[in-house]
C-alpha cells in the first residue's frame, strides 16, 4: 500500500501493530505502484518518488509519536489522580457489602418468623408426597420395560414364525427406543446381546427372500424388506445384500479375463486373449450397462440413490481378485520401461467411465429431487444410535464399512463428497506421484531404441554432425509427447518432475556425445574443401587429415548451434505449455464448481493431497506465467493458499533463465570440446614444430673465451628458426579465419572458448549492438522472445577466437615446453631472451596479453643474484615459481 495523504495517524499506529518486524512493515509500507507498460525506459520506480514517500513516513511516525507521547501523558495523569480515590472506594464497598449482608439475614429472619408453624410442616408434607409420586411412576415403568422385556423374545420369535416381518421389526424397535432406560445399569448389556440377537434372528430369517428378491429384481418386495432392515436400522446390511447380488456379472467378468500382460485369477480360456488396456474399457462399458439398468430400482428402493450408487461402485471394485492396484502393478511391471505410455491409455480408459458415472450421478440427482421424502424414523430425545457389536452375517472379511466409502446416514447428499471416485482413482496415485521416474525410463528407452535403429539401418557409417542433429530431431519429438503424457497422466501435476525428468534426458543425450568425442580422435571423413582456399593456405603446414579434422569439429559446433535452436524452440514450447497449466489451475480455483484440474472432483483431491502439489510446482508456475505475461504486467492473484507471486526482485529486472538447466551446460560443454578439439588440431603443426625446442644443443653452448676477451659490442640475436616458423604460423591464424568467417559455427557459445575472458567478450558484443542498433537489447518485452539471437560480427569472433588459439599455444609453450629445457648457459639463455621477446611481440599481435610468457622473458635476462634472491623467496612463498624454475636450469641453485 502507498502512503496516502489522507492517512490519519491512528490508521499507521494501527498498520504498525499489525508486524512483528519493523522492516517489513517499512517494506510494505513504501510498495511503490505498480509499473505501467510503458515500454519507453521509464519501467523502474523513480528515486526521487521513493524519497519523497521516505519523507512522508518519516513525517508521520514523527506524528504518531508525538501523539502518543501526549495520549501517554494524559493516562499518566489520569492515573496519578484516580489511584488516590481508589482506597476510598474500596471502603465505601466494603461497607456497602456489610450493610447489605445485614439486612438480607433481617429480611430472611422476617420471612420465617411470617410463616406459622402449623403452615411449614403442611408444606413439607407435599414435598415428601411429590418426591414418593415421582419415585413409584418411575418404578412402574421399570416394571412395564421390564414385562415388556420379558415376553420380548416369544413374541419376535412367534412372529418370525409367522412370517410377520414387518411386526416383528416394529416390535423390536419399540423395544430398542426403551434401551435407554436401561443405560449405566447392569441390565443394559444382557438386554442388547438380546435386541442383536433377535435382529440377527430376523435378518436371518429374511436374507433368503431378500436374495431371490433381488435376483428377481423384484421392486416391490425390494423395498418392503428395505423398510424393514431400516426399522431394525440394518440399512448397511440391506446395501451390501443387493450389492454382492447385483454386482456378479461384473465381478466374474473381471475374474475370467485371458490377459496377457496382467495377473490371472481363473481366466477363461475360451476367451481370446487380450491385453489389460484393451480389457478395461471393455470391462468399464459393461459396468456403465449394469450402472444404468440398476438406476431405475435403485431410484425405487433407496432413499438416497446418489450415495447408494457411490456404494455399489466402491463395493464392486473392493470384491474384485485381483484386487485393481495388485492387477495394475502386475501390467506396469510387464511393461518395464514403457510401461509410462499404457499406463497413460490405463486411466484415460479409467477418466471416461468416471465421466460417465457423474453423469448417472446428476441424472439421480434431478430424479431424487421430485421424490417425496420418507420421514426419518423417531428417535427419543437424547438417544444416539449404538453400533452393533457383531458382525452381520452378509458383511465379508475385506470389505469397507458404508461411512468409509462416503455414504450418508440419510438425507440428500452432496455428489461431491461421495467417494467412489476417489476409490477409483486410488491405485493411480503411487504411478503418479512417481511420474519423474517412470518419464525418465520411457524416454531414456526412446533413446536406445533410436539409437538401436540407427544401428540397424546403418547410420553409424553416416558422418557425426548429420547424425548428431538427426538423433535431436527425434529426441526433441520424443520429448513433446512428454508434455502429452504429463497432462494425460498427472494433469498437469507433474510439471516439475517433466522438467527434471527432461532436463535429464537432454543432458544425458549431450553428454554421451561430449564424452564420445573427449575419449576418442574424431573419425576420418571425407569433406570437400575449396581447392583455391587450400592452395592459398598451403604454406599453414597442414595435412589432408588435418583439414578434415577441422572442418569436422567445425560441422560438430554448427550441429550443436543447431541442436542449441532445437531447443530454444522446444524451450518456447514448453513454457507455453506451463503456461496453459497455470491458466487452467487459475481456472480451477477460482470458480470450483464448473472447472475441475482433472476429470472428478476425487481425482483432482486426491492429486491435491500427494506429494505433487508442492511449492517447488506453484513457484514454478508463477514464474512461467509471469514470464509470459511480461515483467511489466505480473501477476495479480494467486493460483492456491501455496500460489504465491514471486517477490524476488531479481525477477523484475532479469531476463528469464532457461527451464532446462543442466541441458544448456552439457551442450555449453559439448560446444566446449568441439571448440577444444578445433584448435588441438589448428596448432598441432606449432606444438609439432616446439617439439624439439627444449632439445636445441644453443641452450648449452658455452661462450667463446676468446670473443669474451675481445669485449666486442654485442648485437640484438636473431630468433632461432623454429620461433621463425612459430611466429609465421601464428601470423598465418588469421588468414585461416577469413576462410571460415561465414561459418556460423565458429560463433556459436564464444563464452566457452578457453582463455577467453566474458567481460571482454560481453564489451565487445556490446560494442556491436551500440554501433549497429540505438533501440537498447535490454528491455524486456510483453512476450518471450522466440527468434534467433542478432548476428555476431565476425571481427569480433576471429577476434575472440584468435586470442583464446594465442593462450592456448602460449601456454603450451610456458607449461610444457620450456620447463622441458635441461639446462641454459649465458649464450643459451641470451638466445631463448631473445625467442621470447620475438614471441610475445608476436602475440600482442593477436591481442594476447600472457603473464606467464612475460615471467619467462624477465627472468631469463635477469642478473643472477638477484634471480637467486627470487628464487629464495619463492621457496617461502611458493609464487613466482618460474624465476626458480630458471635459476636451477642456469646451474644457480
Amino acid at each position: 500500500m502507498a502512503i496516502s495523504t489522507t492517512s490519519s495517524t491512528a490508521k499507521l499506529i494501527e498498520s504498525l501493530e499489525q508486524y512483528d518486524d519493523a522492516v517489513s512493515w517499512i517494506n510494505d509500507t513504501l510498495d511503490t505502484p505498480e509499473p505501467t507498460n510503458d515500454l519507453s525506459g521509464s519501467g523502474n520506480t523513480d528515486l526521487t518518488e521513493l524519497d519523497q514517500y521516505i519523507t512522508q513516513l518519516l513525517t508521520s511516525l514523527d506524528i504518531a509519536c508525538e501523539d502518543t507521547s501526549a495520549q501517554l501523558e494524559r493516562i499518566i495523569d489520569d492515573v496519578s489522580r484516580s489511584v488516590p480515590r481508589l482506597t476510598y472506594d474500596l471502603h465505601f464497598m466494603k461497607d456497602g457489602a456489610l450493610t447489605l449482608q445485614t439486612s438480607l439475614v433481617d429480611v430472611l429472619k422476617k420471612s420465617k418468623e411470617a410463616v406459622p408453624p402449623e403452615t411449614s410442616v403442611a408444606l413439607d408434607n407435599l414435598h415428601h408426597l411429590d418426591t414418593i409420586k415421582t419415585r413409584m411412576e418411575a418404578a412402574r415403568e421399570v416394571l412395564q420395560e421390564a414385562e415388556s422385556w420379558s415376553t420380548l423374545e416369544m413374541e419376535v420369535t412367534s412372529l418370525i414364525a409367522e412370517r410377520s416381518y414387518a411386526k416383528a421389526a416394529e416390535r423390536l424397535s419399540e423395544a430398542n427406543k426403551s434401551m435407554v432406560v436401561f443405560q449405566n445399569t447392569p441390565e443394559y448389556d444382557p438386554r442388547r446381546a438380546l435386541m442383536v440377537n433377535l435382529q440377527n434372528q430376523l435378518e436371518a430369517s429374511l436374507s433368503s427372500a431378500l436374495v431371490s428378491a433381488i435376483n428377481s429384481q423384484d421392486v416391490g418386495s425390494c423395498k418392503e424388506y428395505f423398510s424393514i432392515f431400516s426399522i431394525i436400522q440394518r440399512e448397511s446390511e440391506f446395501r451390501n445384500y443387493y450389492n454382492a447380488s447385483r454386482r456378479t456379472s461384473i465381478v466374474s467378468m473381471w475374474q475370467s479375463a485371458n490377459l496377457t500382460d496382467a495377473d490371472n485369477n481363473t481366466p477363461d480360456m475360451n476367451t481370446p486373449p487380450q491385453s489389460f488396456a484393451e480389457f478395461l474399457p471393455k470391462f468399464y462399458t459393461s459396468f456403465i450397462i449394469l450402472l444404468n439398468a440398476e438406476r431405475g430400482p435403485i431410484t425405487s428402493i433407496f432413499p438416497d440413490p446418489p450415495a447408494t450408487v457411490s456404494h455399489f461402485i466402491s463395493s464392486t471394485f473392493s470384491a474384485l481378485q485381483p484386487t485393481f492396484p495388485q492387477r495394475l502393478a502386475s501390467f506396469t511391471s510387464h511393461h518395464g520401461e514403457s510401461s509410462l505410455s499404457h499406463l497413460v491409455d490405463v486411466l484415460r480408459a479409467t477418466e471416461d467411465f468416471a465421466t460417465s458415472v457423474w453423469k448417472l450421478m446428476e441424472k439421480l440427482k434431478y430424479s431424487d429431487a421430485s421424490k417425496p421424502r420418507p420421514p426419518a424414523p423417531e428417535r427419543p430425545p437424547g438417544h444416539h444410535r449404538r453400533r452393533s457389536s457383531r458382525m452381520s452375517i452378509s458383511w465379508r472379511p475385506g470389505q469397507q464399512r458404508p461411512a468409509a466409502l462416503g455414504l450418508p446416514a440419510g438425507g440428500d447428499p452432496d455428489l461431491e463428497n461421495l467417494e467412489w471416485d476417489q476409490e477409483l482413482f486410488q491405485p493411480f496415485l503411487d504411478a503418479q506421484v512417481d511420474y519423474v521416474s517412470l518419464e525418465r525410463r520411457f524416454l531414456d528407452q526412446t533413446l536406445m531404441d533410436i539409437i538401436s535403429s540407427d544401428t540397424r539401418d546403418g547410420m553409424q557409417s553416416v558422418d557425426q554432425p548429420r547424425l548428431f542433429r538427426e538423433r535431436a530431431v527425434d529426441l526433441v519429438g520424443a520429448a513433446e509427447g512428454s508434455l502429452t503424457r504429463c497432462k494425460s497422466f498427472t494433469h498437469g501435476f507433474g510439471a516439475v518432475g517433466l522438467i527434471h525428468a527432461l532436463d535429464g534426458f537432454f543432458s544425458n543425450f549431450v553428454d554421451t556425445w561430449s564424452a564420445e568425442l573427449d575419449s576418442r580422435s574424431p573419425l576420418p571423413q571425407s569433406y570437400s574443401f575449396d581447392s583455391a582456399s587450400e592452395l592459398e593456405l598451403a604454406d599453414l603446414d597442414y595435412s589432408a587429415k588435418n583439414w578434415a579434422d577441422i572442418q569436422l569439429s567445425l560441422n560438430l559446433l554448427s550441429s550443436a548451434r543447431t541442436v542449441s535452436d532445437m531447443l530454444n524452440t522446444f524451450e518456447t514450447k514448453l513454457r507455453s505449455y506451463l503456461a496453459q497449466i497455470a491458466s487452467h489451475f487459475r481456472l480451477a480455483q477460482t470458480d470450483p464448481q464448473n472447472f475441475t484440474i482433472a476429470a472428478t472432483k476425487g481425482e483432482t483431491q486426491l492429486l491435491e493431497q500427494s506429494t505433487l502439489n508442492s511449492a517447488d510446482l506453484f513457484a514454478l508456475l508463477a514464474t512461467v506465467e509471469q514470464d509470459a505475461q511480461g515483467l511489466n504486467t505480473p501477476l495479480t492473484a494467486p493460483l492456491s493458499s501455496t500460489f504465491r507471486q514471486n517477490s524476488n526482485p531479481q525477477l523484475q529486472t532479469s531476463t528469464p533463465e532457461s527451464l532446462l538447466v543442466q541441458t544448456r551446460k552439457s551442450l555449453s560443454n559439448f560446444a566446449q570440446v568441439c571448440q577444444v578439439a578445433t584448435q588441438r588440431t589448428i596448432l598441432s603443426p606449432l606444438r609439432k614444430h616446439l617439439a624439439p625446442y627444449p632439445n636445441l644443443p644453443i641452450w648449452s653452448s658455452r661462450e667463446d673465451p676468446q670473443q669474451a676477451e675481445l669485449d666486442l659490442p654485442t648485437f640484438s640475436l636473431s630468433p632461432t628458426d623454429i620461433v621463425q616458423r612459430l611466429a609465421e604460423g601464428l601470423l598465418n591464424l588469421p588468414r585461416l579465419f577469413e576462410v571460415y568467417e561465414d561459418d556460423d559455427a565458429l560463433a556459436f557459445s564464444l563464452q566457452t572458448l578457453p582463455f577467453v575472458d566474458p567481460e571482454m567478450l560481453k564489451n565487445a558484443m556490446d560494442q556491436q549492438h551500440h554501433d549497429g542498433s540505438s533501440q537498447p537489447t535490454h528491455r524486456r518485452t510483453a512476450t518471450l522472445p522466440t527468434n534467433k539471437p542478432a548476428p555476431i560480427d565476425p571481427e569480433v569472433v576471429s577476434s575472440a577466437w584468435l586470442v583464446s588459439l594465442g593462450h592456448n599455444f602460449v601456454n603450451h609453450l610456458t607449461e610444457k615446453v620450456l620447463p622441458a629445457i635441461a639446462s641454459l648457459s649465458g649464450p643459451g639463455a641470451s638466445q631463448l631472451s631473445s625467442d621470447l621477446e620475438y614471441l610475445s611481440n608476436i602475440v600482442q599481435a593477436l591481442n594476447v596479453e600472457n603473464e606467464a610468457l612475460e615471467k619467462w622473458r624477465v627472468a631469463v635476462n635477469t642478473e643472477a643474484e638477484e634471480l637467486k634472491k627470487e628464487a629464495r623467496d619463492s621457496l617461502t612463498d611458493g609464487k613466482d615459481l618460474i624465476a626458480l624454475r630458471v635459476a636451477k636450469i642456469r646451474g644457480w641453485l
